[in-house]
């Protein structure tokens, strides 16, 4: 299968679409998952065009980890998380619905599970207050 440029990740990297960004460099952007499974749940995307981790070039995968890992720290810190998930997703049998590489990034308390990924889009309103979290946590 082939990179969709219409899927909704390369709208948002265009600047079609709104986001709650909170980090942004040459190679990447995240910002918050408007269905979150936990609060905090952040997307690390990379600008590069791919599908998913299986058409990624490798040079963008040595690039998006360490960001994808100071996300996961500032995340820890500014939802005084006792731990962080990642989870990156490939094809639909592995469970990807936006067709662009993208890591989630979810603050986890013990013994809270995460909501179910639903459809219903969070408050916009809850999304900037946690967006400003996790940006004052960067620093």
């Amino acid at each position: 299968m082939s990179y969709d440029t219409g899927n909704i990740f390369a709208k948002i990297l265009r600047g079609e679409i709104p986001s709650h960004k909170v980090y942004e460099d040459d190679d990447a952007v995240c910002f918050m998952d408007v269905m979150p499974q936990a609060p905090g749940h952040a997307l690390v995307v990379p600008k590069a065009p791919s599908r998913n981790v299986l058409d990624a070039d490798p040079a963008v995968l040595a690039k998006i980890l360490p960001i994808v890992q100071k996300i996961a720290i500032a995340s820890k810190a500014a939802f005084a998380a006792d731990g962080i998930t990642v989870m990156q997703f490939n094809e639909p049998a592995g469970g990807q619905t936006v067709f662009h590489l993208h890591y989630h990034v979810i603050p986890r308390i013990d013994g809270v599970p995460l909501k179910a990924h639903s459809g219903k889009m969070e408050d916009g309103a809850v999304l900037a207050a946690n967006a400003a979290k996790l940006k004052a946590a960067l620093g």
